[in-house]
């Protein structure tokens, strides 16, 4: 197989894809008008329809300010309970990391781990 059949094999594949989400995306906008679901609550909704059970799951996605939230908790005294209420997520700077001596990432080394992820792609059309 050619390197130009493969590109528009992958761009039709990618353009179908496109299409399938957005028309899937449009049928569950319908079913959420369909059932009454609010998109501004949380929780699960369950319905049975002519032998077909539909599941539908809102959620809320939040976001955190860490260096806010530490802030107005030493403001008011509840640092201790930040804990408990906020996951604190530790994520590599790759490029600060790559910055550091071999010594320094050789010692946190055992801290990381490092697995190969999927290449993504691009190509477009000259």
């Amino acid at each position: 197989m050619d390197i130009q059949n493969l590109v528009t094999q992958w761009m039709g594949a990618k353009s179908m894809e496109h299409d399938a989400t957005t028309l899937r995306r449009s049928i569950e906008d319908k079913l959420v008008d369909f059932y009454g679901v609010l998109p501004t609550g949380e929780g699960t909704a369950n319905f049975a329809t002519d032998g077909h059970k539909i599941k539908i799951v809102s959620r809320l996605n939040r976001k955190v300010d860490t260096d806010k939230v530490q802030q107005i908790a030493a403001e008011l005294g509840i640092s201790d309970k930040l804990s408990t209420i906020f996951r604190w997520k530790a994520e590599i700077n790759t490029t600060e990391w790559r910055a550091e001596p071999e010594s320094i990432r050789a010692a946190l080394s055992g801290a990381v781990t490092t697995t190969p992820g999927r290449p993504t792609f691009s190509i477009e059309s000259l």
